[in-house]
């Protein structure tokens, strides 16, 4: 590779990627989890996956609530549930202790402690948090 080509595709890349972290910095902020909207919001969301809904349903109800959690994806069955306490204010997000009883796929049942990351602002967001 010739020198002044080294060069402009260097150049290039420098414009990308100072364009790639203006875009990021730009700051948005959501405003503070409105709490009773996202305890009703997590209770709809684990009523709907006890009722045998299908994940992405809840994206189409009014409110339309975004939804993710592996184990419903995955085609884990939700038994019963547990909601522990009021939840924990985290700015933008509720984090909400919860005990799920679920039969996975094969029928055996399996018994999780969770936490669920409820937000309110711009749009209804139910998340589990991920454990690594």
């Amino acid at each position: 590779m010739s020198s002044i080509l080294r060069c402009v595709v260097l150049l290039l890349f420098s414009c990308l990627l100072c364009a790639l972290t203006v875009g990021c910095n730009r700051q948005q902020h959501a405003a503070p989890v409105n709490v009773s909207l996202a305890q009703e919001s997590l209770r709809k969301v684990l009523e709907s996956w006890k009722n045998g809904e299908d994940l992405g349903a809840l994206r189409q109800g009014s409110p339309s609530i975004t939804v993710q959690d592996l184990d419903w994806k995955r085609g884990y069955k939700l038994t019963e549930y547990e909601i522990i306490g009021e939840g924990k204010y985290d700015d933008a997000n509720l984090l909400c202790p919860v005990k799920l009883k679920l039969l996975d796929p094969q029928g055996k049942t399996v018994t999780r402690e969770v936490t669920y990351m409820v937000g309110t602002d711009p749009s209804i967001t139910v998340f589990r948090e991920m454990k690594f």
